[in-house]
């Protein structure tokens, strides 16, 4: 034994000496928790590879072929080539750039003015920011259908209103509409302005919400500065406010002009493009080709041709977020980086010029109305100041502010207490337009219609069961990628910090060819196993950055201590982490289920039997041509709703602490 020992002893001794020095230059080379950090982003980096990555890149494989018949041929750059004589592509471009910087201008002028309107009430601001929020929350297809029906030229309210009003007929003189009554959604000219306002009042919410955070984080000190140096309440605005918020709204209207681009969902419900194609974004345009032609490598064509513009969106998001979570100093910006901002306003003005002057001159009008009516109420205000009559001019603002919130109250509820009223009316109420903004008697009758003569009851459960599984899904890995990117230090932290923010803003346009694709190769479509397998491509890159932020927000010294103490790194994620982000997990399920709820698009491609219709997908096939079941699509809208509102109300105070600490770390 003894003569053992010593012949084994330098074999060991030696694999001992050789072990230290391989972990070390395995650690510089790949960073101290690398191995802890593969293992946790491992579920994450398979599911964005093979969800995002892989489809992108079969998407520019797609592009390069033709269907002959079963097979598909390859035809390198004619995809490509044939766009530029295809007026339906052109004419979806357009649609997609006037819908996107017409919805961006107004969503910012009402998102700032509620947010104004907000911060300086002191009574009941909560209650109001909640009923702000409703139109974010309620899904696309309520926002469609409540809408569509509300401007029915026929049996639409707002037609009736303004007639009843007198002010139908002053449309008419002023000729802001052609005739009346007006169709708002079949005429060309009113279509695209209609489909605008609808994609405004959902947006506005995003915005104030946004705004409103900005306005918060404003130094008081600022203010009474400018306060003592004599400033108006003009200059105050432009010289504080303005630039107090850049930032935020660069970040904002960057994000929901990604987010506008490449809508599909809403224009379809409300128009389908029509009519012709007055209102058909490229998003429709690649639909129509790929789905309902199979030519998919036209349509894939048409996606990525417009990846150069998505791109620069990315870009700017990405710079303006790493520029924000950067604590160096910047850089006071040169003349020519001033400039450029102000270029880009004359380009995209020109181009609107150009592309819609019906809407230009229209939406000039409008806002020129708004900024004079400010400037009004700004100067008496003004005015009375100077005269020291303060309590007339606190009483002034206080009611010209009261007037601007009610009439935006008005603007966003006002849809929403038609699908409720409506809901509980007979289909003689409706179709008579008796008792319109009071059903006279109530009745369940819509509700009981819809349970026996729809398979409602079904496609519930779908949308409960799809929504489920993808959240749990996305939770569970946005857990682990989330805490190995707050935590753990390894090679390449940061460019998977950018990859998931990437695939984050990638539009569901990119991806939906492709996608239908591998699930037709696997024989996934026409089940919910397709929806629960693509709904991460949009869930699970939001929650993994959210939930970095969170996770860095937790101090790292409770962690060390459960270290000291005995725990491995699992066991504190599992027992002290976890438990702290509650609030976080809270926020990222309520938006990945809600997000799951409203989805559209993936399951009108990938779902056309009935039995595996989702919420969205199932009312939208209640309409059958021009037959429109009212009350019916109101029961439905009503009890899709409702599960959501109620989501909301009781996380809102997780969802605001969730959010505040992902968007400061994130």
């Amino acid at each position: 034994m003894t003569s053992v020992r010593p012949a084994s002893a330098p074999a060991s001794g030696g694999s001992r000496r050789r072990k230290p020095a391989a972990r070390p230059a395995t650690r510089r080379r790949l960073g101290r928790d690398w191995r802890l950090a593969a293992l946790f982003l491992a579920p994450t980096a398979v599911l964005v590879g093979a969800l995002v990555l892989v489809p992108i890149g079969w998407a520019v494989v797609t592009s390069t072929t033709e269907r002959h018949g079963q097979h598909s041929v390859f035809v390198g750059l004619a995809n490509y080539l044939a766009l530029t004589d295809d007026e339906q592509f052109h004419t979806g471009v357009v649609n997609s750039f006037v819908f996107t910087a017409y919805a961006e201008v107004f969503k910012v002028v009402l998102g700032l003015s509620a947010a104004l309107l907000l911060h300086h009430r002191r009574r009941g601001r909560a209650v109001l920011a909640g009923l702000l929020l409703l139109p974010w929350v309620v899904p696309t297809v309520v926002t469609a259908f409540s809408w569509r029906s509300l401007l029915d030229p026929i049996f639409g309210s707002v037609n009736l209103l303004l007639t009843e009003s007198g002010i139908g007929p002053l449309l008419v003189d002023a000729h802001l509409v052609d005739s009346w009554p007006a169709g708002w959604l079949s005429e060309p000219s009113l279509a695209m302005p209609s489909v605008i306002m609808v994609n405004v009042w959902k947006g506005v919410p995003f915005f104030t919400v946004a705004f409103l955070a900005g306005l918060k984080a404003i130094p008081a000190d600022l203010y009474e500065a400018a306060t003592v140096d004599g400033a108006s309440a003009w200059r105050r605005f432009v010289h504080v406010t303005l630039p107090g918020l850049r930032h935020v709204i660069t970040v904002t209207v960057t994000l929901s002009s990604i987010w506008t681009f490449n809508n599909f969902d809403l224009i379809w419900l409300l128009t389908q493009g029509g009519p012709g194609d007055a209102t058909a974004p490229y998003v429709l345009v690649a639909y129509s080709k790929a789905i309902l032609q199979l030519q998919y490598g036209a349509g894939a064509a048409v996606t990525l041709v417009m990846l150069p513009v998505i791109g620069v969106l990315v870009y700017v998001l990405v710079r303006l977020l790493r520029r924000d979570a950067d604590s160096t100093p910047t850089r006071p910006a040169g003349p020519v980086r001033r400039a450029l901002p102000w270029a880009a306003a004359v380009v995209v003005t020109g181009a609107l010029a150009w592309a819609s002057p019906h809407i230009m001159w229209k939406s000039a009008l409008l806002l020129g109305v708004v900024l004079l009516v400010v400037a009004a109420v700004g100067r008496v205000l003004s005015a009375l100041q100077s005269w020291g009559r303060r309590r007339t001019s606190a009483l002034v603002s206080g009611l010209a502010s009261g007037l601007a919130l009610a009439a935006l109250l008005v603007f966003v509820l006002a849809p929403l207490y038609w699908i409720v009223v409506t809901a509980f009316k007979s289909d003689g109420q409706i179709v008579l337009h008796e008792h319109d903004l009071w059903p006279t008697p109530w009745t369940m009758q819509q509700f009981t219609d819809l349970f026996t003569t729809k398979p409602f009851g079904r496609w519930y459960l779908n949308t409960v069961l799809v929504s489920v599984a993808s959240t749990v899904v996305a939770l569970v890995c946005a857990a682990l990628a989330g805490y190995a990117l707050a935590r753990l230090r390894f090679r390449g932290a940061q460019g998977f910090t950018v990859t998931v923010l990437v695939t984050y803003v990638m539009p569901g346009a990119l991806l939906f060819i492709p996608l239908y694709q591998l699930l037709i190769g696997a024989r996934l479509t026409d089940s919910l196993w397709s929806l629960v397998v693509t709904y991460p491509t949009f869930t699970l890159p939001f929650a993994t950055w959210l939930l970095a932020g969170y996770f860095a927000s937790i101090p790292i010294e409770l962690e060390e201590a459960a270290l000291v103490d005995g725990c491995t790194r699992l066991q504190a994620f599992g027992r002290v982490v976890l438990p702290l982000a509650k609030p976080g997990l809270l926020a990222v399920a309520l938006f990945t289920l809600t997000n799951a709820w409203n989805e559209f698009l993936f399951a009108f491609v990938f779902i056309t039997k009935d039995e595996y219709k989702t919420l969205p997908v199932g009312m939208q096939s209640m309409i059958t041509g021009d037959v429109v079941p009212q009350g019916q699509l109101a029961a439905a809208s009503l009890l899709v709703s409702i599960p959501v509102v109620i989501m909301y109300a009781f996380g809102q105070r997780f969802l605001t602490e969730g959010l505040t600490a992902g968007a400061v770390k994130g």
